[in-house]
């Protein structure tokens, strides 16, 4: 896999456009969306360390979607009403629940394993 920035943007573009479109349709399980979202996170944070170890991806990852997670039960009125605005939505999420740390914890585990895997793949095609 080519470690640059423009491969992980258009990943992570691709994946918003997943994350969105997975709203929209009633029948895909909301914590689709959460697991998407962990997605999104991973290579957000590999767009601005590309060459960065996988677990220190993955550790940074989590943390960004966990602390995104626990402000939501921080419900200070500046806070709602920032939740309000479609970037609060999307972005900061409405209220916390436990399913969502799992489906993050899903999705995070999920690039990790992909990302780790093509990295061993493409390695051994190389030598």
């Amino acid at each position: 896999m080519n470690k640059t920035r423009t491969s992980y943007f258009l990943i992570f573009l691709s994946i918003i456009f997943l994350g969105i479109f997975s709203r929209k349709i009633s029948f895909i399980p909301l914590w689709i969306g959460d697991f998407l979202y962990a997605l999104m996170i991973y290579f957000l944070v590999r767009i601005f360390l590309p060459f960065k170890n996988v677990f220190l991806i993955a550790f940074l990852s989590l943390l960004i979607c966990y602390g995104i997670e626990f402000l939501q039960s921080y419900q200070g009125e500046w806070m709602i009403e920032l939740r309000k605005t479609l970037f609060g939505r999307y972005v900061l999420g409405q209220g916390f629940l436990w399913e969502d740390i799992l489906a993050y914890t899903f999705g995070i585990l999920t690039a990790f394993m992909a990302e780790k895997l093509t990295l061993n793949f493409l390695n051994q095609k190389s030598v």
